[in-house]
């Protein structure tokens, strides 16, 4: 038997799964943004990410799941904003955006799955928010591609390039 081929992902994740909230994984932490480019460069306003991260203290088992349900019609209101889950999604806007409120990680990075039109697998990445020794492993244009700028105290940049010159690298979990 033949497995059933892959289809394109989307457009449907970007009304069905985005939750109010679904970036802010904490406060008072650091904020992680960017862009998410399509191979021309150009801005992706349909991409959804989402993350998976250890707590501070390198925890990755997180807490049970903290959505708010509107107790009328049962809809997502949201998170209750108490406990740390490690796990967040969010839509780009229509500029290709993106923004992410959280902790730093205690293994020193955050796991990234990108949905985006177009695409017949969500490919896989790592926000690097310093020099880790895995980049190591990789060429230096290449390892460039997983770490984040620090734009000032708390706040840094990851922009996503699907395709072309500035790529980011994809893990292979399959």
């Amino acid at each position: 038997m033949n497995p059933t081929p892959s289809q394109t992902v989307g457009p449907f994740y970007g009304y069905a799964l985005p939750f109010p909230g679904g970036g802010d994984l904490a406060a008072g932490g650091i904020t992680v943004h960017g862009y998410v480019h399509d191979g021309a460069g150009a801005p992706v306003p349909d991409a959804l990410l989402e993350f998976w991260q250890a707590d501070p203290a390198g925890d990755l088992r997180g807490a049970p799941g903290t959505l708010r349900r509107d107790p009328v019609n049962g809809s997502i209101i949201g998170r209750h904003g108490v406990d740390f889950t490690g796990f967040g999604r969010v839509p780009t806007d229509a500029d290709g955006r993106w923004t992410l409120r959280t902790l730093v990680p205690g293994t020193g990075y955050i796991s990234v799955c990108v949905f985006a039109r177009g695409l017949l697998h969500h490919l896989y990445t790592r926000i690097y928010l310093a020099e880790h020794p895995f980049l190591d492993t990789l060429p230096s244009e290449r390892a460039r591609t997983l770490l984040a700028t620090r734009e000032r105290e708390d706040v840094y940049r990851f922009d996503v390039h699907l395709q072309g010159e500035k790529e980011t690298v994809f893990f292979d979990f399959g």
